[in-house]
């Protein structure tokens, strides 16, 4: 059986149908880590799907070439009947998903350091004019805004502005600095540069569009979670509040943002875990999802 039809629609569903499915769907912000992981799982799969089609594509069966001409004859075009040539195919079949691997790797690869070398810029500048706090762990930079962002990778920075130190409550202020760390711990500056990179090859998907949302709002919430293990809701609420005019520069993560509303509804509003099952379930399939399309292209014999 040829699996380009199958494959096809399979990559389809999951470029088009699923990220509609996600964003119904009201448990990712309750799990935002799962819900993260359920994004960059449907883009692993959708790029595996996509390089597999184009194999299929390239290598097609002897009988389908036969059947493609005699359906074009039988059309009036005439396309001769040579067969295509096996080393051609072969070297099609090759290159097309090797391209696809390549641009995803170079793709993530250039956010990745573009992402560094703005903020190693900035970290620098963020040396010179603040100051340096051992008790907040953070450098407190001459800003008449409360702000906080922290620049995650090598040598990380926590950032906040003095009129923040001056304006929030020690519990406020804490809670803040929680949230950045959570960025920082984890690396989520990394999950950032692979939804941008699927998103530059796929920029027409509407899983890559809404990947990179998602997932930028999902952090920040997997962030707020980890502050309010330890600080009460009020507390990171209003300082979220005091800082939501204040701008994150380029490459930072910031407790602030375009996001703050959403996050603000969801931290000050009924605290509802997701079910155990649905958890235990969509772990599975983050697991299971990746491997679809391959068995999707070769699917086990039945007898």
């Amino acid at each position: 059986m040829n699996a380009v039809p199958a494959l096809i629609g399979y990559t389809a569903a999951v470029g088009f149908v699923a990220p509609r499915l996600m964003l119904r769907g009201r448990w990712p912000h309750r799990a935002p880590a799962l819900a993260a992981a359920v994004w960059h799982t449907l883009a692993i799969s959708f790029s595996i799907g996509a390089a597999l089609t184009a194999y299929n594509l390239a290598m097609p069966a002897e009988h389908l070439h036969a059947d493609l001409v005699g359906l074009l004859h039988a059309c009036g075009v005439d396309v001769g009947t040579a067969e295509p040539d096996p080393g051609m195919a072969e070297r099609l079949a090759v290159g097309v998903p090797a391209a696809i691997g390549m641009a995803l790797g170079t793709s993530f690869a250039f956010h990745v350091a573009r992402a560094r070398r703005v903020r190693t810029q900035h970290r620098k500048a963020v040396d010179l004019v603040g100051r340096h706090s051992a008790r907040l762990g953070a450098t407190v930079l001459p800003y008449h805004i409360p702000a906080a962002y922290c620049l995650p990778g090598r040598d990380p920075r926590i950032v906040i502005s003095d009129a923040a130190v001056r304006e929030l409550t020690p519990e406020q202020l804490a809670a803040v600095l929680e949230h950045e760390q959570a960025h920082i711990a984890g690396r989520h500056h990394l999950f950032l540069a692979a939804v941008e990179a699927f998103h530059s090859v796929f920029r027409w998907l509407p899983l890559a569009r809404h990947a990179r949302e998602q997932t930028a709002l999902l952090l920040e919430m997997v962030a707020d979670d980890r502050a309010l293990r330890s600080h009460c809701h009020e507390a990171l609420a209003t300082a979220m509040y005091e800082m939501a005019a204040a701008r994150a520069p380029k490459g930072a993560l910031a407790a602030a943002g375009q996001t703050v509303l959403i996050r603000l509804q969801r931290v000050l509003g009924p605290r509802e875990a997701a079910h155990p099952a649905l958890c235990s379930s969509v772990a599975a399939a983050v697991v299971a999802v990746p491997l679809l399309p391959l068995l999707v292209a070769c699917p086990p014999g039945l007898g």
